[in-house]
């Protein structure tokens, strides 16, 4: 005798209806639990349908990301998924061959597989570059002319944007600026954490209403904490509206380390005039150009990157970065309503020049920003090794 899955009646095997599910024999009273059983074997068929077409993901993925730095739940979602897995010796292993068709990998809760939970809401996603000659921006340049656009069409009053201190090279100085000036003065990337918010909180006492803010992910993080949470010092202060305009960010670095490295590959701080992380490089270029493998920087990482898992600043307006473009154009994420708007009328009147990122693209955003997001599944391997915090 037999149990039924689906009403725990007892039914007698010889006449009961019949279903084989990962190679087990399962036997119903009726046609009516049949068809609720066999449900499942019909939801993992279309999952894999689903999937055909989408990149291979094998088992193996499933283990080097989330089974073996011990991230894995043991919720047996992939086990339940697949009928060649199995939970062995308290972690889900192959009993058989694997086809790499995904499924246990988009079951786990700890695999992160959907564009939105990878680079928060996106409406449209282009490349484009400053069409603007005095502009000498990181990559397109585009956020520098984003920023002239909304002051000289009287959009925004102000902006809080971060330039070199005149004193100290490359050390970033958070400012308001509120002329075409000050904003090219803030064109291109530093590296190091910017005190922005205080400038931000200086602004608004100095009377702008409308300021365009620009920064990574955590500075973005805190505008929005500062307006949307209930103790937000801007929760009730409606007087003020903030343009968001986030920076893709990977990594920031300590300054004082970040000076003795450049200045110990033989290059004063004080002649660079540009620094660029891409593809896995930190490139710097004086009168020469120099590139590193960014490993060779992760001692100087600020601890906070070692837990931020937000590449794309998924709460800004817009997000702009390099990732995913071609040399000397902006990849631009539009988030909000306004955001597409403005950019797209920054366009129309001739600030910069817009194109539809190509889907490789987009997928080179999205394998980075993967990357960002499960930094944090590491940090028991970097602790247990001594590479960590």
């Amino acid at each position: 005798m037999a149990i039924d899955p689906i009403c725990k009646t007892t039914v007698d095997e010889k006449t009961a209806f019949k279903s084989v599910y990962k190679n087990k024999d399962y036997y119903f009273c009726s046609e009516n639990c049949k068809q609720k059983f066999d449900e499942l074997d019909k939801s993992v068929i279309r999952v894999r349908r689903s999937l055909k077409d989408k990149e291979r993901i094998s088992f193996a993925k499933l283990r080097r990301e989330i089974i073996e730095p011990g991230i894995c739940t043991l919720c047996g979602a992939c086990v339940a998924s697949c009928e060649v897995l199995s939970v062995v010796n308290g972690k889900p292993a192959l009993k058989g061959p694997c086809t790499a068709c995904g499924v246990c990998y988009n079951q786990c809760p700890r695999t992160i597989t959907t564009e939105s939970n990878l680079i928060g809401s996106v409406r449209d996603v282009f490349t484009a570059k400053s069409l603007l000659s005095e502009v000498k921006g990181q990559d397109g340049g585009v956020v520098t002319s984003m920023l002239l656009y909304a002051l000289e069409e009287g959009l925004i009053d102000s902006a809080i944007v971060t330039v070199k201190s005149d004193e100290e090279p490359w050390k970033p100085v958070p400012i308001v600026a509120q002329t075409r000036e000050d904003i090219l003065r803030g064109s291109g990337s530093i590296y190091v954490h910017s005190l922005t918010m205080e400038s931000l909180m200086s602004a608004i006492k100095r009377g702008s209403r409308s300021i365009g803010f620009v920064g990574p992910s955590c500075n973005i993080d805190a505008v929005h904490k500062m307006q949307n949470s209930p103790y937000g010092l801007l929760h009730m202060f409606m007087r003020a509206n903030i343009l968001k305009l986030g920076l893709f960010c990977m990594d920031t670095f300590d300054y004082p380390g970040l000076k003795t490295f450049i200045e110990q590959k033989g290059f004063p701080l004080s002649s660079i005039r540009e620094m660029k992380i891409r593809k896995g490089k930190f490139i710097i270029r004086s009168e020469t150009e120099a590139t590193f493998p960014l490993s060779e920087l992760d001692h100087l990482r600020s601890g906070s990157c070692t837990v931020c898992t937000d590449l794309t600043a998924e709460k800004s307006d817009l997000s702009f970065g390099s990732v995913g473009s071609n040399e000397g154009y902006t990849t631009v994420l539009a988030r909000t309503g306004l955001g597409l708007e403005l950019f797209q009328d920054a366009a129309d009147r001739g600030y910069i020049k817009m194109e539809t990122l190509e889907r490789q693209g987009l997928d080179r955003v999205l394998h980075q920003a993967k990357a960002k997001k499960v930094q944090m599944y590491m940090i028991k391997k970097r602790i247990e090794t001594g590479k960590g915090l």
